[in-house]
């Protein structure tokens, strides 16, 4: 992860780099290592501006404005934005992989008809079907494994609660809200989330 800033009559301080960068670990938990952040910080009057923006190989810039009465509260609001814009992007990468793989799935088999005969003479060959199986038999064995990390042990908010699913990459995340009621993100086919509540 490069991070490239620069300052429009403002001085960056190590305390703005310590928030920026921190900001952006993140991002970087759900997009990987492989991006680059240019973060201009510009000041008039009593207007601070924060821009950053990560490029990501392959997809448009993410791209994350605020402007606030102070810098500290601009980068916080423009890292929010980024963030957000982070795990829609991831979101969706998530389920056009997914599509592609059913429509692998989906693909008719494929028949081949051919002739086969006793003698050289065709009149007496007899047509068969010689059909293509798929590579990956279906498992129909149950295997339980216990997983401690599709749970939260502390109250998260809807939203916080999506962004813990993505980053610890899980189908199904159980969680408690602030109310203390329990509820369950799941991952559906389809690349949606719903959102279970326990009774």
């Amino acid at each position: 992860m490069n991070v490239e800033y620069t300052g429009l009559h403002f001085e960056i301080t190590p305390a703005i780099r310590h928030q920026v960068e921190l900001g952006l670990e993140k991002i970087q938990k759900l997009l990987g290592n492989h991006f680059d952040s240019h973060v201009v910080l510009s000041a008039e009057k009593h207007r601070h501006t924060a821009e950053i923006t990560v490029t990501v190989r392959n997809h448009p810039p993410i791209v994350g404005l605020a402007e606030e009465g102070e810098m500290k509260v601009a980068v916080g609001n423009a890292l929010d934005r980024i963030d957000r814009q982070a795990v829609k992007y991831k979101t969706r990468w998530k389920s056009k992989k997914r599509q592609a793989r059913k429509k692998l799935e989906q693909r008719p088999k494929e028949e081949i008809a051919i002739a086969v005969g006793a003698s050289e003479d065709m009149k007496t060959s007899v047509p068969i079907m010689v059909h293509s199986f798929p590579n990956v038999a279906k498992v129909t064995e149950t295997h339980v494994v216990r997983s401690a990390d599709s749970v939260s042990l502390k109250p998260l908010t809807l939203e916080e609660a999506v962004k813990e699913a993505e980053f610890r990459d899980r189908e199904v995340f159980v969680f408690r809200d602030p109310q203390g009621r329990v509820k369950v993100l799941h991952r559906k086919k389809d690349g949606r989330v719903e959102v279970i509540e326990a009774p």
